[in-house]
């Protein structure tokens, strides 16, 4: 309610800060993917053994993937049925981060480094993030000839980044 008329305010005037709260999780995904090809190369450096990173990272993912989700849904009582669509995308959701975590750790086994790799992947994934959804929700009009540019753009950029990396 507004304080001066008494009238009810619009949704947009009543909470401003939770349009963009997004963008602060979007931070976290940055930070948190952008330190995870060094440090999984730096364990798997010290541990010996690329399969042994590749059991630690599941580890993690066990427990902040499913025993946070498990511990939150049975206080809520949502650990009830599951849609079988939203099941199946997205446990192949999961197995796609599985399988991008098991292909950078085989990367840095083949002699990859995080330098050269981590630009590669997230100089692509975004391209191919936008392909696949244009493939699961065809876009409604022509498509902006910019976006070709801007596919152009994030490789060019990738391979700069490429090229003038510190030498490691």
């Amino acid at each position: 309610m507004s304080k001066t008329t008494g009238e009810r305010e619009p949704e947009s005037q009543r909470r401003p800060k939770k349009r963009m709260l997004w963008v602060l999780f979007v931070g976290g995904a940055v930070l948190a993917w952008g330190s995870y090809g060094v440090l999984v190369h730096q364990g798997q450096m010290q541990l010996g053994n690329p399969m042994k990173a590749l059991l630690c990272v599941g580890g993690a993912y066990f427990l902040l993937g499913v025993i946070i989700p498990v511990a939150s849904l049975s206080a809520q009582g949502g650990l009830g049925e599951f849609a079988r669509p939203g099941l199946i995308m997205a446990t192949a959701a999961g197995a796609m981060g599985a399988i991008g975590a098991i292909c950078i750790i085989y990367a840095f086994r083949s002699g990859g480094l995080p330098v050269y790799v981590m630009p590669l992947v997230f100089g692509g994934a975004p391209i191919v993030n936008v392909l696949l959804a244009m493939v699961m929700h065809p876009p409604k009009s022509a498509i902006n000839p910019l976006l070709y540019l801007g596919f152009l753009l994030a490789s060019v950029g990738a391979a700069m980044v490429l090229y003038f990396r510190p030498t490691a």
